[in-house]
């Protein structure tokens, strides 16, 4: 059941030359009503809403213009701020905008931006002295324009708490679906990736996909031996395993995850393994000693230690945030002999 508390609310600053597709990310992620999460939801979905500095705002190459936009003025109840981007991230934004998002830093707001909107953050001057990251095209401008700024430019997004940031177009999606499991837990963000028909979870130290080549047919086959090992997070999985699953040499397979996933096989492993723990702890009771073991992390020191590193909370804080979810699906917790259980997510 929902509570009885006012909704979050996400503002997203529209300017002359936005890109609409990030426009419609924000709406896909924040704006849509999810009736599909009314029993499941412990607090209220999103208020969404667009302003503008003006009525009118032409959006890039004029492919269409939004008409009757809100004032900037909706900015200073946001919770959440979404600033403006531009193809053309040289032109610098307007001074009313600026202003607002500034005014928004100053009282607290979460601030995020995506692509090439992390010139917008900078330019307003709340990146200084954090790390942030936007599209690898528009690092070296990014470096000479703001040199008080950490660009990290390797990377889907940046989660500076206060300040996100996000990479290219594709990359709003990541950050989008992070901040959603850090207002309302994995189950949900997994429950909106899956209306998207997108990836639940790349993490955001995820490498950008710069210029690289399409795999060939015959090259593209980790499919298979991803679900194999999602279907084995418990085991106590090598790398050297995943290679002889997919017939092929440990130097092949980094190669391969690097080209098709976008992160090393350790990597990728470990943040599956922190997701089923989520999961298992927003669905269940189970003790933490028993999460770690069924989710492949071993203690409960060690997923301790790997919650706070991919999540920011320990697991007590999270189960406490998250827990007791009634999403459809279920746990099933088998025994598999010497004491040992084998964890099966439903539905």
């Amino acid at each position: 059941m929902q509570s009885s508390q006012s909704a979050h609310r996400v503002v997203a600053i529209v300017d002359d030359g936005s890109n609409p597709f990030e426009l419609g990310v924000a709406t896909e992620l924040f704006g849509l009503r999810r009736p599909e999460l009314d029993g499941a939801l412990r607090s209220p979905w999103y208020e969404f809403r667009l302003c503008a500095a003006t009525p009118t705002v032409s959006m890039h190459a004029g492919f269409f213009r939004l008409t009757d936009v809100a004032s900037l003025e909706v900015v200073e109840q946001a919770d959440t701020v979404l600033v403006p981007n531009r193809p053309d991230p040289e032109v610098r934004p307007s001074e009313s905008v600026l202003e607002a998002v500034r005014a928004a830093a100053a009282r607290g707001a979460r601030l995020m931006s995506f692509c090439t909107g992390a010139f917008t953050l900078a330019e307003a001057g709340v990146l200084d002295g954090r790390r942030a990251t936007t599209h690898w095209r528009w690092a070296d401008a990014f470096r000479v324009r703001f040199p008080r700024v950490e660009l990290d430019p390797d990377v889907l997004y940046v989660d500076e708490e206060s300040v996100l940031t996000a990479a290219g177009s594709a990359a709003a999606l990541d950050l989008g679906l992070h901040v959603i499991r850090k207002d309302h837990g994995a189950e949900i963000a997994n429950a909106v990736s899956r209306r998207a028909v997108f990836a639940a979870h790349r993490d955001g130290g995820q490498r950008q996909f710069v210029e690289r080549p399409v795999p060939r047919r015959s090259e593209a086959g980790l499919a298979e031996v991803l679900e194999w090992a999602q279907q084995r997070l418990d085991q106590p999985l090598t790398i050297r395993d995943l290679a002889r699953r997919a017939a092929v040499s440990p130097a092949t397979l980094h190669r391969r995850f690097a080209a098709e996933v976008g992160t090393t096989p350790l990597a990728w492993l470990t943040g599956e393994r922190v997701r089923l723990a989520c999961q298992l702890l927003e669905r269940g009771e189970l003790p933490l000693d028993q999460v770690a073991a069924a989710s492949g992390l071993g203690t409960a020191s060690n997923l301790r230690s790997l919650l706070r590193k991919h999540v920011g909370v320990s697991p007590t804080e999270y189960r406490r945030r998250f827990g007791h979810r009634h999403l459809p699906g279920s746990v099933e917790v088998r025994r598999r002999g010497h004491g040992d259980e084998r964890v099966r997510l439903r539905g």
